[in-house]
C-alpha cells in the first residue's frame, strides 16, 4: 500500500463515525481515482481499417457522460477524486490503424501524467481491439498506462464479455471484470460494478487483492452462438454471479473472446480475482470446466438458414415484422457494414420487384454520394446513386439505387446524414458513415413503421432487446462479410490451436488455474 492509500484508509477509519444524518462521510481525504480506455471490437477479416475520428473521443468532465452512475451528486461520483482524462469507443470495425491508435494513446498518457499521482484507476476497454503491427493492443495500453502511473496504482478494468485477456493485461489490471449477460442488457452494471469495487478496495484500506487465478480455455465461439438468453450460455453465465459473492473472492468473469481476428490471445478465459488462494483457484477452476462440459451444446440464438430460404419463409409469413439478420456483415461484431451482396440478391427477387410487393425494410448501407445527391434533390424527388462495397467489395460491386427520397435526417453520432430511398416497395436506408440499427426509434425518426412492416432486415447478429422484443418472427441468414458465421472456413493461421470447435476431437485440456502475478511483481518478458 502506498503513503496516500495508507492515509485515506486511516481517514476513513477515524472518521466512520463522524457522519451527518445522511450517511455523508466528512472526510476530505477521498482516493484519487482516474478514468481512461479505448474501446473497439475489431474484425482482422475485415479490409476496414478505423481511424482516430471513429472513437468519439472524450476529455475531462464530458467523459461522467458516458456514465449515469457518475451524475452530479451520485453517491460514486462523491465517493473519490474523480480526474477523467480521455476514453473513446467506436463501433465495431476493422483494425485500428497505427496512427489513430498512436494519437489516441498518447493524448492519454499525456493526460494521466500531468494529474499524477492516483489511487487508483477506471480502465474502461472492450478487449477486442486489433491495432495494425500489435497482437495484444490491450495489453499494449495497460502496459504503456502502467509506465506512466507505475505499479502501485490500484487499475480496476472493465470489460466486455467477448474480449480477450493475456497475461499481461490480466497482470497490471488488480481488480478486473466482464459483462455476464450477451446481449449486454447489464453493461453498464457491469462498469459500475467494476468502479464500486475499486472504491471499496481504496475506501477500507485493502487495496488489491491478493490473487488473480486465470484458466486458459480453448474454446472460440461466436457470440450468436454463446447468448445468456438461452442455454448453456444462460445457466453457465448464472454461476458467476453466485460465484463472486463467495466470501474471498471480489469478482469473477467468464471471457468467451472474439472470433474475428487472428492473434494468438483470442480464445475464451476465465479470472476470479480475491483475497482467497484457495478459494480463488478453485472458483476458477469450477467455472472453466463447467464451460469446457456444455461446449457441444452451444447453438445459435435463432434458427440459420441461407439469403434465399430466409426471403422465402418471410414471404410466407404472416408475422409482422418478420425480422431477418444479414449476419456476415453485422457492424456490431466487427464488419465493414457496406457489403452490397444481400441487397442486391434481395432487389433482385422478382418479390420485391412490384410497389405492390411486400414492405421490406433494410438497414443499412453507407452511400455517401447517394446521400449527396439526396439532400441535392429533397424529400419527394427522385435520386439515383450508387451506395456500398466503398470499403469491403470482395463480394459484389457498389450497388445502383434508384427511387424517390422518402425522408432525410442529419446529425446522427455515427451515420452523419441518414437517407430512406423509396423504391417499388422497399424502404432502403442509406448512411453517409455506416451505422447499426438497434432501436425502434432509429427507423421511426426517418418515418418508417417497422412494427408494420412485412419483413425488416438488419446488418446485425443476435437481436438486441428493443428488435427482439418488437419481432413478429426471426431468422439469421447466413450470408458473406467480415465476420461470416461459418469459423471453421475462416483462414486461421495463429490462433492457438487446437481449439473448439474448429477441432472437436481434440483432449480434454487441463484446465487447472494459474496464478497472474500483481502488478508491482510482474515482469513481462520482453
Amino acid at each position: 500500500m502506498n503513503q496516500r492509500s495508507f492515509l485515506i484508509a486511516i481517514a476513513a477509519s477515524l472518521f466512520l463515525n463522524s457522519c451527518d444524518d445522511t450517511g455523508t462521510q466528512s472526510s476530505s481525504l477521498k482516493p484519487k481515482i482516474a478514468i481512461a480506455g479505448l474501446a473497439i471490437e475489431s474484425s482482422t477479416f475485415s479490409p476496414a481499417t478505423t481511424d482516430t475520428a471513429a472513437f468519439h473521443p472524450k476529455r475531462g468532465n464530458e467523459i461522467f457522460a458516458n456514465y449515469p452512475f457518475f451524475a452530479e451528486g451520485s453517491e460514486l461520483r462523491e465517493a473519490a477524486e474523480w480526474v477523467p482524462t480521455l476514453t473513446g469507443k467506436s463501433i465495431p470495425g476493422g483494425a485500428v490503424t497505427r496512427e489513430a491508435y498512436e494519437a489516441l494513446v498518447e493524448e492519454m498518457l499525456d493526460s494521466l501524467e500531468k494529474n499524477l499521482p492516483y489511487d487508483g484507476i477506471f480502465f474502461d476497454i472492450h478487449g477486442a481491439m486489433s491495432v495494425v503491427g500489435l497482437d495484444d493492443a490491450e495489453g499494449d495500453l495497460i502496459t504503456r498506462v502502467r509506465e506512466v502511473v507505475g505499479t502501485e496504482t490500484v487499475i480496476s478494468t472493465s470489460m466486455d464479455l467477448h474480449g480477450c485477456v493475456t497475461e499481461t493485461l490480466a497482470a497490471y489490471s488488480d481488480i478486473i471484470t466482464c459483462y455476464r449477460l450477451a446481449p449486454h442488457e447489464d453493461a453498464m452494471e457491469s462498469k459500475e460494478r467494476s468502479v464500486r469495487n475499486l472504491v471499496d478496495r481504496l475506501v477500507a484500506g485493502t487495496g488489491k487483492p491478493a490473487y488473480k487465478a486465470l484458466v486458459r480455455i480453448p474454446i472460440l465461439l461466436a457470440g450468436e452462438q454463446t447468448s445468456t438468453r438461452i442455454e448453456p450460455g444462460k445457466s453457465l453465465y448464472a454461476a458467476v454471479e453466485p460465484t463472486a459473492a463467495r466470501k474471498g473472492i471480489v469478482d469473477a468473469g467468464i471471457w468467451m473472446g472474439y472470433p474475428w481476428a487472428d492473434e494468438p490471445r483470442n480464445h475464451a478465459n476465465v479470472i476470479v480475482v480475491g483475497d482467497d488462494e484457495a478459494g480463488v483457484k478453485a472458483a476458477a477452476e469450477a467455472l472453466a470446466t463447467k464451460f469446457w462440459d456444455v461446449r457441444h451444446e452451444f447453438d445459435f440464438v435463432a434458427p440459420t438458414t441461407t439469403l434465399d430460404d430466409a426471403l422465402a419463409q418471410a414471404l410466407k409469413s404472416t408475422k409482422k415484422p418478420f425480422i431477418i439478420s444479414d449476419m456476415g456483415d453485422n457492424p456490431t461484431a466487427g464488419g465493414a457494414g457496406d457489403v452490397t451482396r444481400t441487397l442486391t440478391d434481395v432487389l433482385a427477387n422478382p418479390s420485391f420487384a412490384s410497389p405492390n410487393g411486400p414492405t421490406f425494410i433494410y438497414a443499412s448501407l453507407p452511400g455517401p454520394d447517394l446521400v449527396e445527391k439526396a439532400l441535392e434533390a429533397g424529400v419527394g424527388s427522385p435520386v439515383e446513386g450508387l451506395v456500398g462495397a466503398l470499403v469491403d467489395n470482395r463480394f459484389a460491386p457498389p450497388l445502383k439505387l434508384s427511387g424517390t427520397v422518402h425522408a432525410i435526417k442529419e446529425g446522427d453520432r455515427n451515420a452523419e446524414v441518414e437517407v430512406v430511398v423509396k423504391t417499388d416497395n422497399n424502404y432502403i436506408i442509406v448512411t453517409k458513415k455506416r451505422k447499426p440499427y438497434h432501436r425502434e426509434q432509429d427507423f421511426t425518426d426517418l418515418g418508417l413503421k417497422p412494427r408494420e412492416a412485412d419483413i425488416l432486415m438488419v446488418k446485425i447478429g443476435y437481436l438486441v432487446p428493443e428488435l427482439y422484443d418488437m419481432r413478429g418472427d426471426w431468422v439469421m441468414a447466413l450470408t458473406v462479410g467480415g465476420v461470416d458465421q461459418n469459423l471453421e472456413a475462416l483462414p486461421y493461421k495463429r490462433i492457438p490451436r487446437p481449439i473448439f470447435p474448429l477441432d472437436r476431437d481434440m483432449e480434454d485440456p487441463d484446465l487447472s488455474a494459474r496464478l497472474i502475478p500483481l502488478s508491482h511483481e510482474y515482469q513481462p518478458d520482453n
